[in-house]
C-alpha cells in the first residue's frame, strides 16, 4: 500500500493531534505523530475497504493522540527505542507491535466517534457534523430496533435506503442487517454488551460513507428513524439507543413539564415545608403521644431545644411518623417548620452536604442568596442567629450522619429537631438527643390499615385471611399499601387468596432479595406480577431513574413514550400502590419499592437498557435546561452547539402561564446534579458536559456553590475524557468552575482550574473565548495582584474587540476600570468605566443594571481624586437606578459608599441616616449578617442628633 503520508495533507491532523497531547500534559515530537496517523489511515482502509483518502477523513485527532500514547507505553518501556533518542521517538512508535495497532476499530480508538472531517471538528454545526451526528443517532437506533417486532418492517426500510446507490448495495445491506440482527439476539442471550457497540460502530460507519456519498439521503433517513420512533413507542415503554433525529416517539426529545414548579416565597413568609401525608395516616397512637411527651411544649416554657429522633428498619413509616407529628403539632411552633430531605442532598459519596442543608433553611429564614455566607462554619452561625427568638420545629428526613444533625440545632427556645434516620446515631445521645426506635406496627394497628383501605367489612369476613396478610408483610406500612391496593382495584381477589399466593411467594424468593425483607418482596412481586408486558417495563425503567422526584414528562421521556401514554401507566402504578404522589404532582418510589424495581430490571433487562435510558433523560434535561438558560440571557457565550437538538421541540419557557425558568431549574437542582452523577457513571461524555454548562445559568442567580462546584467538575472532567475533541468546552468549564472554587476560598485550586483554562482555550483557538476565560482570571488577580489583572483585563478586553463582542468588552473594560483604581490610577480608570457606561448603554437593549455598576465604579474612582462632589452625584444616580431596577444589594452598596463620604470629618451628614436606613432595610430584608452593624450604626446616629428630626431623603432617593 502505498504511504499515505506521500498523498494525504496529513499537516492538520498531525498539528491537532499534537494539541490533543499537549493538553494531556505530553510533548511528542511532529515525527512520531505523524507516523502514527500514517499507520491509523491504513489500519482504517484495510478493515473496512476504503481507499486511503476516505479512510483518512475517519481518523481523528483523539484516536492518534491515544495510540502514541498506548504505544509510546506498551513499546518503549521494553527498550525498543532507538538509540540516541528521548521520550516517544518516531522509530518506537513504527515498531510497535502489530497487534496494538490491528485491533477492531472499535477497540482500537476506545470508542472515538469517526465519521468527522477533522476541520468539522473545529466549525461546530457544520453539514457535516450534523450528518455525522445524523449517522451515529441512526447506528444507534437501528441497534435499539433490532430487537423489537418492528425490525423486519425497518430492516428492509435501511437497505431500501441504500438502494439510492444501486441495486447491489441494497442486497448487501439486507444482508448485513440480517446477520447483524442474528448477532445481536446471540449477544443478548449471552449478556455481551461489546457485541452491541460492535454492531452500532460498524453500521455508524456504513451510514456516514451512504450520507457522504449522498447527502439528500439524509431527509428519508431522518424519516425513517422518526417513523421507527412511532413504531417502537406503540408497545408503550419501547427502549431505543439514540437521542436524537426520532430516537424519541415522533422526535420527542423532552417530555416537557407536566408538574406545578412551587414560585420562591416571599422572605416575610412564614415557612410550612413538611410534606402533607398523601393516604389516611392510621395508628402509631402510642408513638405520637410518647413524642408529644419528649418535645416540650409551649406551656412549658423550656429554654431547651429538643432534639429527637425516629429511627427504626426502612419501610416502617419514619417519614409518615415525622409528618403527622409535625401537621398535628403546628401550634406548638408559631414561628414555622422547616424541612430538609437528606436523600435529595446525598451525593456521589453518599454523604449529605451539610452547607446545602444550613443554606437551605437560612433561605427559609429570609436570607437572600448575596447574603449566604460561603462556609458551613459561618453559615451555621448565621443559622444560630436567624433562629434565635424563633420557636420552630426542623424536620430532617433520612439523615444518616450525626453531623447533619448538629448543624440545624436552632437557638431559639422552644424550638425542636425531628430527625428520621435507617442508621444508628447513637453519638447524638451524648448531645441530649431522644432516641425512639419504631417497631413495625402490631397486628391489631395493622389491620386497621386494612380495614381503612379495603373496609371493615371486608377485614371482619375473613379475620384469619387478614391476619395472614399483616404477618406476610412483616407489619411494614408501604407493604400493607401495596396489598390493599390488589385489593381494592381487583374485587374478586379474596384475602385468603392473596394470602395463598404470597405464602408460595415468599417461599420461592431468596433471603437476599429487598436487604433480607423475603416477605415483603413477595408482596411487591406479586403486584409486579399482575402488571401487564407494557406496565412491567415502565416499572422496570423507573427503577433505574437516578431521580427521587419524577413528573410524566420525565418518566415518558427516560422510557421512550409519549407523554400521554406515560401519564397513563404512572396511573396505573400508583393504584396499585408502588408510586406515591408528591404536593407538586410529581411521583416517588419508597426505596423499598425503588429496590425492588431495579432488581426486576437488572434480572429482566439486556445490561445495555440502562446506558440508553440515561441518554434520554439525560437528552431531556439538557433540552429543558437549554430553554430554559435562554429563557434567562440570550447572548451568553455558549461553546455546546444544542440549536439541532431544539430544532422543532416544544419552549416550555414560552407560553404565557409557563414556569419561571429559574424557578422550574431550581426545583430540579437535585435531579439534575443526579442525572449528571449518573450519565458521568456511564460515559456519556458529550452530553453531561453540554448540561453542566447549561446548567450554570442556575448558579449565577443562587448561590447553591457545592452543587455548582460539583457540576462543573463533573462537566469539566467529561469535556476532558470526551470522544470528541473539544478543549473549547474544557475551557469553558474550567472558567466558571473558578467562580464557586473563589467563593469557597479554594483560590490555588481556583488558579489551577484557571491555568488549564488558559491552555486549553489556546489550542480551541476561540477569541471570544480566550477573552472570557482571561476575565475569569482577571478576577482571581483582583484579590492577589491588581496590577497583574489589569494586563489580563486589558487582553481580555482587546480579543473581544477582535470578536466584535461588544457586551463582552464592555464587561472587561468594566473590571479593567475598577482594577486601575485599585492599583491607583483613578484617573485612567475613570477613563475606562466612562467607555465601559457608554457601551452598556448603547443598543437597543441597554443593561441598565450593569451601566449603574459602572456608574458606582466611577463613584468611588472620583472619591479616590479627592471630587467629592462629583463622587456623590455618581453614587446617588446609581444608587436610584439600581434601586428602580431592584438590583438592591448593587443599591445597599452605593448607599454605604455615600455613607462613608459623609461620615468623614468636615462630611456633609444632611443625608447620612437616609443612606443607613435604606441601607439597613435592604439588609435586614435579606437576612444579612451586616445587618445588626447598620442597625447599631443608626442607633448611635440617632443619640447623637435629636430623636425627633424628621427622616430627609438623599439625592436621587426621593
Amino acid at each position: 500500500m502505498a504511504d499515505p503520508m506521500e498523498i494525504l495533507p496529513l499537516k492538520t491532523l498531525v498539528t491537532h493531534s499534537s494539541a490533543v497531547l499537549l493538553t494531556r500534559g505530553v510533548e511528542v515530537e511532529a515525527t512520531s505523530v505523524r507516523g502514527v496517523a500514517a499507520h491509523l489511515v491504513e489500519t482504517m482502509a484495510q478493515q473496512t475497504g476504503m481507499d486511503l483518502e476516505e479512510a483518512f477523513h475517519l481518523v481523528t485527532p483523539e484516536a492518534v493522540a491515544e495510540i502514541t500514547m498506548q504505544a509510546a507505553a506498551g513499546a518503549c518501556a521494553t527498550g525498543r527505542s532507538r538509540e540516541g533518542e528521548s521520550g516517544i521517538s518516531g522509530g518506537c512508535v513504527r515498531d510497535a507491535p502489530g497487534a496494538r495497532l490491528s485491533k477492531p476499530l472499535r477497540s482500537l480508538y476506545g470508542g472515538v466517534l469517526v465519521g468527522l472531517d477533522h476541520e468539522a471538528k473545529y466549525e461546530g454545526g457544520s453539514v457535516e457534523a450534523e450528518l455525522a451526528a445524523l449517522a451515529a443517532s441512526g447506528a444507534s437506533a437501528l441497534v435499539g430496533a433490532m430487537v423489537t417486532d418492528s425490525w423486519e418492517q425497518a430492516k428492509t426500510r435501511v437497505a431500501r435506503l441504500f438502494a439510492r446507490r444501486g441495486r447491489a448495495r441494497e442486497e448487501e445491506a439486507d444482508d448485513d442487517l440480517q446477520e447483524a440482527g442474528a448477532q445481536l439476539v446471540a449477544a443478548e442471550e449471552a449478556d455481551d454488551d461489546s457485541a452491541a457497540a460492535d454492531i452500532e460502530a460498524y453500521w455508524r460507519l456504513r451510514l456516514s460513507r451512504l450520507l457522504e456519498e449522498d447527502p439528500a439521503a439524509a431527509d428519508e433517513l431522518r424519516q425513517l428513524l422518526a417513523d421507527l420512533g412511532g413504531d417502537r413507542g406503540q408497545g408503550g415503554a419501547a427502549i431505543s439507543g439514540g437521542v436524537q433525529y426520532g430516537a424519541f416517539q415522533n422526535s420527542q426529545i423532552h417530555g416537557g413539564i407536566t408538574y406545578n414548579v412551587q414560585p420562591l416565597l416571599p422572605s416575610e413568609a412564614l415557612p410550612d415545608e413538611v410534606p402533607a401525608l398523601r393516604v389516611p395516616f392510621v395508628n402509631r397512637t402510642a408513638d405520637l403521644s410518647r413524642m408529644d411527651g419528649m418535645v416540650s411544649s409551649e406551656e412549658s416554657g423550656s429554654s431547651h431545644v429538643d432534639v429527637l429522633v425516629l429511627g427504626g428498619t426502612p419501610g416502617v413509616g419514619k417519614s409518615a411518623t415525622a409528618s403527622r407529628w409535625a401537621h398535628r403539632s403546628r401550634e406548638r411552633f408559631p414561628d414555622g417548620q422547616l424541612y430538609v430531605d437528606f436523600a435529595e442532598l446525598r451525593g456521589q459519596n453518599g454523604g449529605g452536604d451539610v452547607s446545602a442543608a444550613v443554606a437551605m433553611c437560612l433561605r427559609s429564614l429570609g436570607v437572600k442568596d448575596p447574603y449566604l455566607p460561603q462556609s458551613l462554619a459561618e453559615r451555621t452561625r448565621l443559622f444560630r442567629s436567624r433562629s434565635a427568638g424563633r420557636r420552630i420545629l426542623l424536620v430532617l428526613d433520612d439523615v444518616n450522619e450525626p453531623a447533619q444533625v448538629r448543624a440545624l440545632v436552632p437557638q431559639g427556645p422552644g424550638s425542636a429537631v425531628l430527625v428520621t434516620s435507617n442508621a444508628r446515631l447513637g453519638e447524638l445521645a451524648l448531645d441530649g438527643a431522644r432516641l425512639l426506635p419504631l417497631e413495625p406496627l402490631d397486628t391489631h394497628s395493622a389491620l386497621r390499615i386494612l380495614a381503612d383501605r379495603c373496609g371493615d367489612q371486608a377485614v371482619a369476613a375473613e379475620p384469619v385471611a387478614a391476619e395472614r396478610l399483616v404477618a406476610l408483610c412483616a407489619g411494614l406500612p408501604v407493604a400493607l399499601h401495596v396489598v390493599a391496593a390488589r385489593l381494592v382495584t381487583n374485587r374478586r381477589l379474596t384475602m385468603a387468596g392473596l394470602a395463598d399466593e404470597l405464602s408460595d411467594e415468599s417461599s420461592r424468593l431468596t433471603a437476599m432479595s429487598l436487604r433480607g425483607e423475603r416477605s415483603v418482596s413477595a408482596v411487591f412481586d406479586s403486584t409486579y406480577r399482575q402488571l401487564s408486558a407494557d406496565e412491567a417495563r415502565f416499572y422496570r425503567l423507573l427503577g433505574w431513574l437516578p431521580c427521587r422526584t419524577f413528573d410524566s414528562g420525565t418518566a415518558a421521556a427516560a422510557a421512550g413514550v409519549d407523554t400521554p401514554t406515560a401519564q397513563s401507566l404512572l396511573d396505573v402504578l400508583e393504584e396499585a400502590g408502588l408510586l406515591e404522589v408528591t404536593d407538586d404532582d410529581r411521583y416517588r418510589f419508597h426505596d423499598l419499592v425503588r429496590l425492588h424495581a431495579r432488581e426486576r430490571a437488572a434480572a429482566e433487562e439486556p445490561s445495555r437498557t440502562q446506558r440508553a435510558l440515561v441518554e434520554k433523560l439525560v437528552t431531556h434535561y439538557l433540552a429543558l435546561t437549554a430553554f430554559a438558560d435562554r429563557a434567562v440571557r440570550a447572548d451568553r457565550l455558549r461553546i455546546a452547539d444544542v440549536d439541532g437538538l431544539l430544532a422543532g421541540a416544544a419552549d416550555p419557557f414560552a407560553a404565557d402561564d409557563a414556569p419561571l425558568p429559574l424557578a422550574w431549574l431550581e426545583a430540579e437542582r437535585a435531579n439534575i446534579l443526579a442525572v449528571l452523577r449518573e450519565a458521568s457513571r456511564l460515559g456519556l461524555h458529550t452530553a453531561v458536559w453540554q448540561l453542566a454548562e447549561g446548567f450554570t445559568v442556575l448558579f449565577l442567580h443562587r448561590r447553591h456553590l457545592g452543587d455548582w462546584r460539583e457540576s462543573l467538575e463533573l462537566g469539566a472532567a467529561a469535556a476532558a475524557a470526551s470522544d470528541e475533541l473539544v478543549p473549547a468546552a474544557e475551557a469553558r468549564l474550567r472558567s466558571l468552575l473558578s467562580r464557586p472554587l473563589m467563593d469557597l476560598g479554594e483560590y490555588e485550586q481556583a488558579r489551577r482550574e484557571l491555568e488549564t483554562a488558559v491552555a486549553c482555550a489556546e489550542v480551541a483557538d476561540r477569541t471570544e473565548l480566550r477573552a472570557s476565560v482571561l476575565e475569569f482570571f482577571g478576577r482571581y488577580w483582583d484579590r492577589f495582584d491588581p496590577s497583574r489583572a489589569i494586563e489580563v483585563y486589558q487582553r481580555s478586553l482587546e480579543l473581544n474587540t477582535e470578536a466584535g463582542q461588544k457586551r463582552g468588552a464592555a464587561i472587561a473594560s468594566l473590571f479593567l476600570g475598577s482594577a486601575q483604581d485599585a492599583a491607583g490610577d483613578p484617573a485612567q480608570a475613570l477613563l475606562t468605566l466612562g467607555q465601559a457606561r457608554q457601551a452598556l448603554l448603547a443598543g437597543e437593549n441597554p443593561d441598565l443594571r450593569m451601566a449603574a455598576r459602572a456608574e458606582v465604579a466611577r463613584g468611588r474612582a472620583h472619591d479616590h481624586l479627592g471630587d467629592t462632589e462629583q463622587a456623590i452625584g455618581s453614587l446617588s444616580e446609581a444608587a436610584r437606578i439600581l434601586r428602580e431596577q431592584k438590583a438592591t444589594h448593587y443599591e445597599a452598596e452605593a448607599l454605604l459608599e455615600l455613607a462613608a463620604i459623609a461620615e468623614r470629618p468636615g462630611g456633609d451628614r444632611t443625608h447620612l441616616r437616609s443612606y443607613l436606613a435604606r441601607a439597613l432595610e435592604i439588609h435586614e430584608d435579606g437576612g444579612s449578617p451586616l445587618a445588626e452593624q447598620l442597625r447599631e450604626r443608626v442607633r448611635v446616629l440617632d443619640a447623637q442628633t435629636d430623636p425627633g428630626s424628621a427622616l430627609r431623603e438623599p439625592p436621587g432617593q426621593a
